[in-house]
């Protein structure tokens, strides 16, 4: 028996990349080296997929978690998918229903500790809305199956990490949910998770929403209203936190190392910074599960599925990011 955590690898939407990235990321000896992965998803499209692209291993079928400590590459396929129905670059309501069933699978897991993290390829929520599911996003798939209270995505580039008050909204209902109380909510989640990670005081910048932090009210007050309230509140319960910092320039300061964490507000504003840093290698880290989940910080790409090109370097990071934080309870920095 093998004291590497069995990592939990969901292929994604079968008619995008994830099949690709997940295959070429197994191929690296490193990931190998970190943990057991245990894929759940469909064995015959991920033999093909290995046979297309030239690769040297074999994957193991097993009917259980505990047999992935045995192998180097495990895979559980509750033969939920014809693969002959699957093709790459195409919506089909069928890959949707597989691959929500597969997270959903992934994360019970999880949660009865037959493996010890899960790290997730992309998804296509179109595809997942034409299965008939509400939640189309790992995050809202995720937090439904295990009541979580309060959960936020963060993103990482080396030392950046952003955590997002929301993702998933229009900007203009983004724009809506910041208040105080949501704030404070994800600022105590940050502080909480930083915390277990072992910072001992997680150092937390707010960004702020309008441009120039608002300029005392002219260009909006969402930061004299909202945030600064937000931010003061957290001090007098003892987090380290400073805001609201201008969004232009907080991120630089970030990387400089001042701050652990960033908040930032809505989707793009804390995307945007992610993907200039490192457009190949940033992955998504969940907070606020009672499971270890990353995964990777790029779509489906059903532009060039099934091509043999995707690049899988952000699921190769999300692997050894969930063994590395299943194994040491730490951020790898």
């Amino acid at each position: 028996m093998s004291d590497r955590p069995i990592i939990a690898l969901t292929l994604g939407d079968p008619s995008g990349i994830g099949p690709e990235v997940v295959a070429k990321a197994l191929a690296h000896p490193d990931v190998l080296a970190s943990c057991h992965p245990l894929i759940i998803g469909n064995t015959q499209l991920l033999n093909k997929t290995i046979k297309d692209l030239g690769l040297a291993f074999e994957i193991t079928p097993v009917s259980s978690a505990a047999e992935a400590s045995q192998n180097a590459v495990s895979i559980l396929d509750p033969g939920n998918l014809n693969a002959e129905d699957i093709v790459p670059g195409r919506i089909s309501a069928a890959a949707g229903k597989a691959c929500v069933e597969w997270i959903l699978q992934a994360g019970e897991m999880a949660l009865s500790g037959q493996v010890q993290a899960i790290a997730t390829a992309p998804i296509h929520k179109e595809a997942a809305s034409l299965a008939g599911y509400k939640d189309i996003g790992h995050m809202e798939l995720l937090q439904s199956l295990t009541g979580a209270k309060e959960v936020a995505t963060m993103l990482t580039a080396g030392n950046l990490r952003v955590v997002h008050l929301t993702t998933h909204r229009s900007l203009a209902r983004a724009v809506e949910y910041v208040k105080k109380d949501n704030i404070l909510a994800k600022l105590e989640l940050t502080h909480t998770s930083f915390k277990g990670w072992g910072f001992p005081t997680p150092r937390i910048a707010v960004a702020a929403l309008n441009p120039h932090g608002g300029d005392g009210g002219l260009l909006g007050r969402e930061e004299i209203d909202e945030i600064a309230p937000a931010v003061e509140e957290a001090r007098r319960q003892g987090m380290e936190v400073t805001g609201p910092i201008p969004a232009d320039s907080v991120f630089p300061q970030a990387i400089a190392g001042r701050y652990d964490a960033v908040l930032v507000l809505y989707h793009d504003q804390g995307h945007i910074p992610i993907k200039v840093k490192d457009f190949e290698g940033s992955i998504s880290i969940n907070l606020g599960f009672p499971f270890v989940r990353t995964s990777v910080d790029h779509g489906t790409a059903f532009d060039i599925a099934g091509k043999g090109i995707a690049d899988e370097t952000g699921m190769k990071q999300a692997i050894l990011a969930a063994a590395f934080i299943a194994s040491t309870g730490h951020l790898p920095e």
